[in-house]
């Protein structure tokens, strides 16, 4: 059963209790974070299935990571994101080494570099997308950046812009409308 926001428990506590080894507050961590980190995966190494192999990567590094967490350096969203980035950023590194040495196999290699025009239609959703973020009042097109882009939530978002969270759901759930109608027509 889904909790408000602002009843669940704080990502920092959660943090603190993996970093004691506990299995059922990184079940619950993963739960509240996983999508979030997933997103920001997924658009570093454009590919779902390697992006669910760096989500692995990447918890697994807050689990081994958890007890190094400073909360005066950064919050507990921003950190993992920091983690995945990393992780992401390593992914790709790694996957264009391969690209570049063919080696004994290199015609299964040269058949996985990505097709151009998949990379076109890459482009023209990205360009597609930006239009349609240009329709948004300013405001409301940075809380969705924040939010979907860098996993910021909703209490952070408030805090940031000092309006209520209510608010910030608002802006956030007619924000996805218009882009949703803007992308489909």
């Amino acid at each position: 059963m889904r909790h408000s926001p602002e009843s669940e428990e704080p990502l920092e506590a959660l943090l603190a209790a993996v970093a004691g080894e506990d299995r059922a507050a990184y079940r619950r961590l993963y739960e509240r974070t996983s999508a979030k980190l997933f997103g920001v995966v997924l658009r570093i190494v454009k590919d779902r299935g390697m992006a669910e192999e760096v989500l692995q990567e990447v918890y697994l590094g807050i689990w081994r990571g958890a007890s190094s967490y400073a909360a005066e350096k950064a919050r507990p969203m921003t950190w993992m994101i920091t983690i995945a980035r990393n992780r992401a950023i390593d992914a790709v590194r790694g996957r264009r080494e391969v690209l570049l040495d063919p080696g004994e196999d290199g015609e299964d290699r040269i058949a996985a570099i990505p097709d151009p025009f998949d990379a076109a239609a890459t482009f023209a959703d990205r360009d597609a997308l930006t239009r349609c973020l240009d329709l948004l009042e300013e405001a409301h097109r940075h809380c969705i950046l924040l939010a979907y882009c860098e996993g910021w939530s909703r209490e952070e978002l408030a805090a940031r812009t000092g309006k209520n969270v209510n608010t910030i759901k608002t802006w956030l759930h007619r924000g996805l409308a218009t882009l949703r109608g803007c992308l489909s027509s």
